[in-house]
C-alpha cells in the first residue's frame, strides 16, 4: 500500500507545483484491474466463439427492426378498452405481489439481520435459504406456480411474492444491520424489549432505506409482470403477446407505450415520496 499524499508531495517551498514523481493508490489493486479486464475479454470472446453468432445473418435483419418498430408506432386505439383493463390487471399483480412481500421482507430480514436476532447461526441460515430462492430467476416460480394454481393472476401473485419476499429480506436485513450496535444496546439497557426497539427504533431508522426499496421493487414487479404474462400469468404481456403473434401491432404498440409510461409514472411517485420524507 502506498503512503498518503502529503503537502510536502506536492509543493515546493515556494509554493508552486513540484515536478516530482508521485505514485497514488494501491499496486496491488492497480495491477488486479487490467487483469480484471483482460479476463472479461477473454470471456467474452469465448463467449462469443460458443455461441456461433451468425453476425451476416444478423446484419441483413437490421433493417427489419426499424421496419418493427415503424408498424408498432402507428397505434391501433380499436382495443383501447381491452389493453385497459390488462394494465389495471398487471398493476394490481404488481401491487398485491409487493404488499404481501412487504410485510414478509420486513419480518423475515428482522431475522436475518446479525444485530437484531443477535444467533449468528439463524441469520446465517435464513440469509442462506433466501438467498436459494433468490437465485431462482421470477420466471421459473412464476411457471411452478402455474403447474401448482394453474392459469391465471393468482399464478403470477404468488411467484412474484416468493422471488420479492427474498429480495426484500436480503435489502432490509442489510438496512437493519447499517444501525450501529452501540444503539441498540443502549436501548436494551433501559429495559426496552427486543421487538419494542425493532419496531420503535430500527423500523424509524431504516423506513426512507425501505421506501427506497420498495419503489425500486415496484418498478421491477410491473416489468416483471408485463413479460410474465406471456407465459399465462395474465396481465398486458398476454395482450402484446397475443397481438405481436396476430401481426396486430398497432395494438401491441400501444400496450408498450402504456407499460412505459406507468413504469415512468411509478419511478416518479418513489422519487417525489423519498423526497418528502427526507
Amino acid at each position: 500500500m502506498e503512503n498518503t499524499l502529503t503537502n510536502s508531495d506536492i509543493y515546493t517551498d515556494s509554493g508552486n507545483l513540484s515536478p516530482r514523481k508521485i505514485t497514488v493508490g494501491c499496486k496491488d489493486k492497480n495491477k488486479f484491474i487490467p487483469r480484471f479486464m483482460i479476463g472479461v475479454l477473454l470471456l467474452a470472446v469465448v463467449s462469443l466463439v460458443y455461441l456461433n453468432i451468425d453476425w451476416l445473418k444478423i446484419a441483413g435483419r437490421i433493417p427489419q427492426i426499424g421496419t418493427v418498430f415503424f408498424k408498432l408506432a402507428h397505434f391501433d386505439f380499436g382495443n383501447i378498452g381491452l389493453i385497459g383493463s390488462a394494465i389495471l390487471e398487471t398493476v394490481s399483480i404488481a401491487v398485491l405481489s409487493l404488499l404481501y412481500s412487504l410485510v414478509l421482507g420486513i419480518v423475515f430480514g428482522m431475522l436475518a439481520a446479525r444485530n437484531i436476532t443477535k444467533i449468528k447461526w439463524f441469520s446465517v441460515a435464513t440469509q442462506s435459504f433466501f438467498t436459494f430462492l433468490r437465485a431462482v430467476p421470477t420466471p421459473i416460480w412464476v411457471l411452478l406456480m402455474l403447474v401448482c394454481l394453474g392459469m391465471g393472476p393468482e399464478a403470477g401473485v404468488a411467484g412474484l411474492c416468493v422471488h420479492t419476499t427474498a429480495f426484500f429480506t436480503k435489502s432490509f436485513a442489510q438496512s437493519f444491520e447499517s444501525i450501529s450496535d452501540e444503539t441498540l444496546e443502549a436501548l436494551e439497557v433501559t429495559g426496552t424489549g427486543r421487538l419494542s426497539v425493532f419496531t420503535n427504533a430500527v423500523i424509524p431508522a431504516a423506513f426512507s432505506q425501505i421506501i427506497a426499496w420498495t419503489g425500486m421493487r415496484l418498478e421491477t414487479n410491473f416489468s416483471e409482470c408485463a413479460i410474465l404474462g406471456m407465459v399465462g400469468a395474465g396481465g398486458v404481456g398476454f395482450v402484446i403477446s397475443r397481438n405481436l403473434q396476430n401481426y396486430q401491432y398497432g395494438t401491441a404498440g400501444l400496450a408498450i407505450l402504456f407499460v412505459f409510461i406507468i413504469a415512468y409514472l411509478i419511478e416518479r411517485l418513489f422519487v417525489a415520496i423519498k423526497k418528502k420524507i427526507q
